[in-house]
């Protein structure tokens, strides 16, 4: 189930507690999941579904997450014990870009 994406939107997941920012949407839909089912809207219920086998490993608190393929990124604001990932392609945490040389 693909959904579009706007910069700013707070998405929840429907299987942990986990929770996500939006910072950098593309302009076709996604389809965004988290341990393998779609994310909610931060303000719906999350349902009873457990985390799908494959789409464990957790997200991390203030780490982002991107695909650059697509112009994605996302936030983490919450930590939770399912992956995050777009239809079956499990998201990286993104690097921290290296600074310039000081000398």
């Amino acid at each position: 189930m693909a959904i579009q994406l706007k910069a700013g939107a707070r998405l929840r997941s429907a299987v942990d507690a986990c929770e996500v920012v939006v910072v950098k949407a593309p302009a076709e839909p996604v389809d965004l999941r988290c341990g393998g089912h779609p994310f909610l809207p931060v303000d719906a219920e999350p349902g009873s579904e457990s985390i799908v086998a494959g789409f464990e490993g957790g997200t991390q608190l203030g780490k982002r997450y991107s695909n650059d393929d697509l112009g994605l990124e996302l936030l983490c604001t919450k930590a939770g014990e399912g992956a995050i990932s777009v239809g079956e392609t499990i998201l990286a945490v993104k690097g921290a870009k290296p600074l310039p040389a000081s000398d």
